[in-house]
């Protein structure tokens, strides 16, 4: 006889967006920062942040539930993950990355519009540009994510002897920075709308990385490639792009690599079918949400069309846990 079935992972999901929130909102307090001196009260923290006591006594016992804080004897402080990933002033910190996803929020309410005309919610030039303080956000939260994803390509992408790279839709430049660190003697250049570049040049200014990486602005579907290249990088792009405009994209990058040129794609990918994992989908969704072509593709799908264009030596890797990604490489014949 098969066990009955269990409603409680439909019941949590009713629920999910409470943990969200919770954690979107005391990200967009910098509620965190309270605790980088030591332990407070809900009475101390209320007044530091011109909170309402009780609502705020209310929202410190929720984040401790969920395990973003320490509570004990009517005091609160950090866990050793709060400090290192949700404090502003650390050099770790997600805040960027968080706030993000907060200006997303909105957004996910309105799922049943999206799938009822195909048609984002969030217009994508307001933060690729034309809103200033949203694409700031956008950015600078893409080199939060992108630092530590970056640091994981670079342990899977070997580049070595490789002298010139193409980061197409680089976004803040993180990917650039990182390699050719990395790898002395690589010079990269970035293609990226000129909103974006504009914020991205003052980050990378800022990293010290400006003589190993410059700025080509345009629109990545429509400017043409560089040449010369032997090493092209396209990470968390695809995600945007039908597969006609991936397919392009790939034969693009073939006539813009010399012979044994690498290309490397990297994104959120599915399994084939792309149902799973459920990350993955859901991205897919988040993707729809945000994107005229918002998708998410299979690795299966892009290493096909790689082999279609022409490249060899095909591979794909998983980064490693619990980051979600995947990159597919291969070699211009």
């Amino acid at each position: 006889m098969s066990a009955p079935a269990d409603p409680a992972p439909i019941v949590r999901l009713t629920t999910a967006y409470w943990d969200a929130q919770a954690l979107l909102t005391a990200n967009r307090l910098q509620l965190f920062d309270a605790f980088d001196a030591g332990p407070r009260s809900a009475d101390e923290v209320a007044a530091a942040l011109g909170l309402h006591p009780r609502a705020t006594r209310l929202f410190l016992n929720a984040l401790a539930g969920l395990g973003l804080l320490q509570a004990a004897d009517g005091r609160y402080s950090h866990t050793p993950a709060s400090q290192l990933f949700l404090s502003t002033r650390s050099p770790a910190t997600m805040g960027n990355a968080l706030r993000y996803a907060d200006h997303l929020y909105d957004a996910w309410g309105k799922l049943e519009q999206s799938l009822r005309n195909g048609a984002p919610v969030v217009p994508a030039a307001s933060y690729l540009g034309e809103d200033e303080a949203r694409t700031q956000a956008f950015v600078r939260g893409m080199r939060d994510r992108a630092t530590a994803i970056g640091r994981a390509l670079v342990a899977l992408v070997d580049v070595a002897g490789r002298k010139r790279m193409l980061d197409v839709g680089g976004g803040p430049g993180t990917y650039s920075d990182l390699f050719t660190a990395r790898y002395p003697g690589l010079h990269a250049t970035v293609l990226e709308l000129p909103g974006v570049a504009r914020v991205a040049r003052g980050l990378i200014a800022e990293s010290g990385a400006s003589e190993r990486v410059d700025f080509l602005e345009g629109d990545y579907l429509a400017t043409p490639f560089p040449q010369g290249n032997d090493f092209v990088l396209m990470s968390g792009m695809f995600h945007r792009e039908t597969p006609e405009q991936c397919r392009r994209l790939i034969a693009n990058a073939y006539s813009s690599l010399v012979p044994g040129g690498l290309l490397a794609i990297s994104d959120v990918f599915t399994d084939a079918g792309g149902a799973t994992p459920a990350f993955a989908s859901l991205f897919g969704l988040n993707m729809l949400l945000t994107a005229p072509d918002g998708t998410v593709h299979a690795d299966a799908d892009v290493a096909a069309w790689m082999a279609e264009a022409g490249f060899g030596d095909l591979a794909t890797r998983a980064f490693p846990p619990p980051m979600p990604h995947r990159v597919v490489t291969g070699l211009r014949k």
